[in-house]
């Protein structure tokens, strides 16, 4: 095992990164196709496919998940994605045509680097071409490029978040892996101390605001003009090697939620739009409760590596610079 989302066999994981423009994509690859089904919780989701995981719509199977920087416009990376697919025979027979099923979900990344360079067509087709079933690399790749958390004390105050993944082993072979794109409004919380790990620092005098604290000091009165100012919204991949229904994937998304809110707070913000999804491709079988519950689990742990693994990018600091 890689300790990765790739441990999940029949996944692929590829990055596209503009480390100058500060933005970037990831593509989740599953050419043999995937059971697949989302919960959104955040309040400002940017998504596209993502009604047909619905478990009463007619698709059962999906070939890729793009996760991806530039807001909206970062949808358009999706594209590039089933054109990659399609250009090798992949997607859902219509009788006249295979449609890659790709869906996809955006992060705000504008204010960092450049806003006016976002993923495009080009960057999910490189995306595609660079992903591979070896270990995923986290930081400031992908979708994580331009992430940032603890935005309630303005931009200027925030810490940089990134991409992070994990995974976990069960009884039977089943394993359960997590992958996500960390730019919360919030702080990211140490789960066995309780202590700040990145977040929104003070000004001057250094260390961590609780942003949590300062929203119910400050009653709602300014959460508004700063949030809404400010870019947003984690994103996850959740996926196991075992059978499951699109109902029993919901499910397991839904308890994976579970996972942010342990070491994001506040999460599910109505300035984020917290996405979670959820992949289910193998014949194991398991109980869709511990799938869930695994699922929780490897995600706390992705969003610690995730704010571990960032660098300082464009005058943002990373937690390893702060703790030094």
């Amino acid at each position: 095992m890689n300790h990765t989302l790739t441990d999940v066999p029949g996944l692929l994981v590829g990055h596209w990164t503009d480390a100058e423009a500060g933005t970037g994509c990831t593509v989740v690859l599953c050419p043999q196709g995937a059971v697949a089904s989302v919960d959104v919780r955040g309040g400002a989701p940017a998504t596209r496919e993502t009604d047909l995981l619905d478990p009463s719509c007619t698709v059962q199977q999906i070939h890729a998940i793009l996760i991806s920087g530039g807001s909206a416009f970062g949808l358009a990376a999706a594209d590039g994605v089933m054109r990659w697919l399609e250009a090798r025979g992949i997607g859902f027979d219509t009788g006249v045509a295979r449609v890659p099923i790709v869906p996809a979900a955006c992060l705000f990344d504008l204010p960092v680097g450049r806003a006016d360079v976002r993923p495009d067509a080009a960057a999910g087709y490189a995306a595609c071409e660079a992903a591979s079933e070896g270990p995923v690399p986290e930081g400031n790749v992908g979708a994580g490029a331009g992430a940032t958390v603890g935005k309630l004390l303005g931009f200027g105050q925030a810490t940089k978040g990134g991409l992070g993944t994990a995974s976990q082993a069960l009884a039977g072979g089943v394993i359960v892996a997590a992958l996500v794109a960390v730019n919360a409004v919030g702080d990211v919380i140490d789960p066995e101390t309780g202590r700040i790990l990145a977040g929104a620092r003070k000004p001057v005098v250094g260390g961590f605001v609780d942003s949590e604290a300062f929203i119910q000091s400050r009653m709602g009165k300014t959460i508004q003009d700063l949030a809404n100012k400010r870019g947003n919204t984690t994103l996850a991949v959740v996926a196991v090697n075992a059978r499951l229904t699109k109902a029993q994937a919901r499910r397991v998304a839904m308890m994976a939620h579970d996972g942010l809110a342990r070491v994001i707070r506040p999460s599910h913000h109505p300035f984020d739009g917290d996405v979670v999804f959820a992949l289910a491709l193998g014949e194991k079988k398991a109980d869709v409760g511990v799938v869930g519950a695994a699922a929780a689990q490897v995600l706390t742990q992705a969003v610690v590596r995730a704010v571990q693994a960032a660098q300082s990018l464009h005058g943002i600091p990373a937690a390893q610079d702060l703790a030094s």
